[in-house]
């Protein structure tokens, strides 16, 4: 539940985490140790991980501010960022637009690119720079502007960072696709994939676009270590 920009746990979800504490208390320590070490080792390359990813949305936007900080020369406008949590999978909200004064957040669905994810599992397993890679990037971008192109209104990024710096010659850019729908994620189970662009719902695009402007920080990341 999702209450004025903050994430609000359910009866169910509080009364199933304190379930989940008993069992790693009640069991043998050596079990308890290994089924942890598990859970951490494995979430690098099989990203099914919730307890990670319940916390992913956080943590980047922590890293998206120190980010802000770091390009602080590079931004104008420093009142709203967007962060797109690619630790979760495709069928979750992970596109964040934060109002750093207020606190407030609004939450997108949005595509990650084939060559993350060749055997379109839903989830991102690699991060690219690399031109016809067809894989999203990661990193600092900030946002150009906004013209008509080959999947109609769409605006341009600008990477800032080593893992990104190609993005303009790659054309990554935030446009609107129709394989970004909860239609898609009913029928699919996931949304389809972009050629590396932050590809968002059709009539979702102008909020986003709206929100965003021309000159304000995307930053791009996920918790798991790429592969």
């Amino acid at each position: 539940m999702n209450f004025m920009g903050k994430q609000v746990l359910t009866r169910r979800q509080v009364a199933g985490a304190g379930l989940f504490g008993l069992g790693m208390a009640l069991m043998p320590k050596t079990l308890a140790h290994a089924t942890v070490a598990q859970f951490e080792g494995n979430y690098g390359l099989a990203p099914a991980q919730p307890m990670v990813a319940l916390n992913s949305r956080d943590a980047l936007i922590e890293r998206a501010k120190l980010a802000l900080n770091t390009h602080a020369d590079k931004f104008l406008l420093r009142d709203r960022i967007a962060v797109a949590d690619f630790s979760v999978e495709s069928k979750e909200l992970r596109f964040h637009i934060v109002d750093l004064i207020d606190g407030r957040m609004n939450a997108y669905l949005v595509a990650h690119g084939k060559g993350s994810d060749p055997e379109h599992s839903g989830w991102l397993q690699r991060f690219s720079n690399i031109p016809d890679s067809e894989a999203s990037s990661d990193g600092v971008f900030r946002t150009g502007d906004i013209y008509e192109g080959e999947h109609g209104q769409s605006m341009r990024l600008i990477g800032l960072d080593a893992t990104n710096d190609m993005a303009e010659p790659r054309a990554i850019v935030i446009h609107g696709a129709p394989y970004v729908s909860e239609n898609m994620i009913a029928t699919q189970g996931k949304l389809g994939r972009s050629q590396g662009c932050f590809a968002v719902a059709p009539h979702m695009l102008p909020q986003v676009l709206a929100m965003l402007g021309q000159g304000r920080m995307l930053y791009s990341g996920r918790l798991a270590a790429q592969g």
